[in-house]
């Protein structure tokens, strides 16, 4: 029977979120001018917040704030390797470390399946040791410029339930014959841990706290 290992990133594997930190590493990098548009992120997200916009538009906007209209892909690859460089320097959590180590010894496939873009979640994929990525995709041109346009569906709550759920088809992967550990912070992911054999609620926000108690979920702290 196949094992899978399956990770949430952000502040499950990562002690603070990576999006929008990665925006504005890459800004600096590529067009430090668009630093003076960063005062608009957090009204984007008062936006969110309000209701006015969903997550999947959020990125977009914020995106397009700091990156501008499209960045080809050769511009953007040593940008996206020194920020993946910079979260396994001083963003990973020690604990995530072992696990993860854990379960590659155990000989479990390792899958990263975050809400975050895979565009710059691919190099810390790569550096963490995992075998796949299933994340938000980012639209391209004609061209191949990256576009600040998100691919299919944001991959947070039951999207990424549906978005593993695909991976799994394309992969010739039947439910039936895989063993799924689920690692998570966040209640968004309550689908997922309810779907996993073995769910783990790690680092856990205290609404997942709550639900990992009424559920029998063990609690995990990676932070040490």
């Amino acid at each position: 029977m196949t094992e899978l290992a399956i990770y949430d990133m952000d502040r499950t594997i990562t002690r603070t979120g990576t999006y929008t930190p990665f925006l504005l590493h890459a800004a600096a990098r590529l067009a430090p001018w668009r630093l003076l548009l960063a005062p608009a992120v957090p009204i984007a997200m008062l936006a969110y917040a309000a209701k006015l916009i969903d997550r999947k538009r959020l990125k977009e906007v914020n995106q397009r704030l700091l990156l501008g209209g499209g960045v080809l892909p050769a511009r953007l690859a040593p940008v996206t390797a020194s920020f993946a460089d910079r979260i396994l320097k001083a963003n990973v959590h020690p604990g995530a470390l072992r696990q993860i180590a854990e379960d590659r010894a155990a000989g479990r496939r390792l899958v990263l399946a975050t809400a975050s873009y895979r565009l710059y979640v691919g190099a810390i994929a790569a550096r963490l040791g995992f075998d796949d990525v299933i994340a938000t995709g980012t639209m391209t041109g004609l061209d191949d410029r990256i576009l600040p346009r998100v691919d299919g569906e944001n991959c947070y709550g039951p999207a990424k339930l549906r978005m593993i759920l695909a991976w799994m088809m394309t992969q010739g992967l039947d439910r039936a014959a895989v063993t799924v550990r689920f690692y998570s912070d966040h209640v968004s992911d309550g689908c997922v841990l309810d779907w996993a054999d073995a769910p783990f609620a790690v680092n856990a926000s205290a609404k997942l706290r709550s639900m990992a108690r009424a559920k029998g979920w063990p609690l995990l702290d990676w932070g040490v």
